[in-house]
């Protein structure tokens, strides 16, 4: 179960439409501009400064984020990123939704040493364990556990860390 935080509404139309009751416009746009300029350079580090100093994300060191990753524009301060990790091209990091009557907030953390496949949407109030490995076009909608290889839309676990250290004491010497 993702841990998320619900906030019910009773405004008037979606809650997505009324979305700068919970958030300021300001916020959004300038977080808007600094995901499009990282998004954009192939700069590591660059990137890495960015989002610590503009977005408040928590950003490991040696972290590369691949070209077009788009981390939450409303609450990026909500993600936390370990060392080593490699975020794959057009990967959408979300730490909110806004659903027709209520909208959610939860934390992402991704630990250390783990690969996310290109195209990947991870959903808020997801953990992903170090060491993990998400493949290509997954939906992370639960949690991922430490050495885990996960996949699909829902994603799903593949094998844990304890098949896989398995998988190669079976393996027959030649």
């Amino acid at each position: 179960m993702r841990k998320t935080e619900r906030y019910p509404v009773k405004w008037e139309g979606s809650s997505l439409w009324n979305l700068y009751k919970t958030v300021s416009f300001a916020k959004v746009a300038k977080n808007f501009a600094v995901i499009q300029i990282a998004r954009y350079t192939p700069f590591f580090r660059m990137k890495n400064w960015l989002y610590r100093t503009f977005l408040r994300m928590e950003v490991g060191n040696r972290t590369a984020f691949a070209l077009m990753v788009f981390p939450d524009v409303m609450f990026p301060e909500r993600i936390r990123i370990g060392s080593n990790t490699i975020i794959g091209f057009n990967t959408t990091i979300l730490a909110h939704e806004y659903l027709t009557d209520e909208y959610r907030i939860g934390d992402v953390i991704i630990g250390d040493r783990v690969m996310i496949g290109a195209n990947c949407t991870i959903l808020p109030g997801v953990t992903i364990g170090d060491g993990a490995v998400v493949s290509a076009a997954s939906l992370v909608n639960k949690d991922i556990p430490p050495g885990a290889m996960a996949g699909g839309n829902p994603v799903r676990i593949i094998f844990t860390e304890e098949e896989a250290a398995r998988r190669k004491t079976d393996v027959p010497k030649v």
